[in-house]
């Protein structure tokens, strides 16, 4: 297997638009890296360039020690596994997965060792006989991934690989990926998609994308507790976290944030020096607001404008005077709280977040 080292990559059109810009990332051999972001970030065309189906405007991409720029698609090592499945209708699942090694002539008897042994990790087996249109949607998927695994290529490219499943399908076809991640443990992979649950769950990094450059990378739950700025801390984690605007009081060992002309929270987290009365932004993630029964004991009250009963937990929609956004609180179980109630919420000092007023986050206290 192989690492893949971007450095200073920029994808520009001939239209001079900047889709990419200034990328840099070291991929370790053996890991599982997921491209996430919202649409139009780029996650799909710096796959794209890393497999050489677009052309790099500037930096180098190496892989495995060797710059790649220039090298085609088919000579860089790499296997890539589309959004749509790209088999062949009138072949068998056998020939779909043993076709490219059937064009680089590999012995009858390698071609027939490499596909059941594939088959047999995606529990393809009993299907080998039969053609695509036979096959369930998250089955053809599997057959892809398996044309891919029988390559040995040094990388594995996925770009949205379960997009076209429904719900239930995606959720199997995700643990199949996953399985196959424990089963080749040396293999290099990158996984594109826009659902943050797939890369929650699958990735040993996450590199989350906006606008064509990085914002963070790290493990899952890195980016879900230590969010570099405002936009990671939104997007990593469902419903999102709550951003209030607020003002820094003072700052030292302890940090006192004032959320309106009434209400000061004190926080463990430090800022780089002494400020006061210092735009920024308060956050807390749903889960972890507390209802209380006093607003002496809250630092957020407000009226619920919408509740969500899910069965397991019931969200909290609230409107808190001062805010533009409504407030989430993300309670385990049912609530008989229903809309135009006042409700008071609060939550423990560990879980708290600050941003500056540039939205990027504060140093937490060590």
């Amino acid at each position: 297997m192989a690492d893949v080292k971007l450095t200073h990559v920029k994808k520009i059109y001939s239209n001079k638009v900047e889709v990419l810009k200034d990328i840099n990332l070291d991929i370790k051999k053996g890991e599982f890296i997921v491209f996430v972001g919202p649409s139009g970030c780029g996650k799909s065309t710096l796959l794209r360039m890393i497999s050489g189906l677009e052309d790099i405007s500037a930096g180098t991409l190496e892989i495995d020690g060797h710059v790649v720029n220039d090298i085609p698609p088919a000579l860089r090592g790499i296997a890539m596994v589309f959004q749509s499945y790209a088999l062949y209708p009138h072949m068998t699942v056998y020939d779909n997965m043993a076709f490219s090694l059937q064009i680089a002539k590999e012995s009858k008897e390698d071609i027939d060792k490499q596909v059941r042994k594939a088959a047999d990790m995606l529990q393809l087996t009993p299907y080998l006989d039969r053609l695509p249109k036979a096959l369930s949607g998250g089955q053809r998927q599997r057959v892809a991934i398996g044309r891919a695994i029988v390559r040995r290529p040094k990388v594995f490219l996925f770009d949205e690989p379960l997009s076209n499943l429904d719900a239930a399908l995606r959720v199997a076809t995700r643990m199949e990926i996953a399985n196959l991640k424990d089963s080749m443990p040396d293999s290099t992979m990158i996984y594109v998609t826009h659902d943050q649950v797939e890369a929650m769950t699958l990735a040993d990094r996450i590199v989350l994308l906006s606008a064509g450059h990085i914002e963070q990378v790290g493990s899952p739950l890195d980016l879900y507790e230590h969010p570099d700025n405002v936009f990671v801390a939104k997007f990593i984690g469902s419903p999102a976290m709550n951003i209030v605007p607020c003002q820094i009081d003072q700052a030292g060992d302890n940090t006192r944030v004032a959320l309106s002309s009434t209400v000061t929270v004190e926080t463990p987290i430090r800022t780089e020096e002494s400020q006061q009365s210092k735009s920024a932004f308060f956050g807390i993630r749903p889960e972890d607001m507390i209802v209380v029964d006093s607003q002496d004991k809250a630092f957020l009250s407000g009226e619920v404008a919408f509740v969500e009963a899910l069965g397991e937990a019931t969200l909290l929609y609230v409107q808190v005077p001062g805010c533009d956004d409504m407030v989430i609180a993300k309670q385990i179980g049912t609530l008989n709280t229903k809309r135009g109630d006042t409700v008071h919420l609060s939550a423990t000092p560990e879980k708290m977040h600050l941003f500056d007023e540039n939205e990027q986050s504060y140093t937490r206290k060590a």
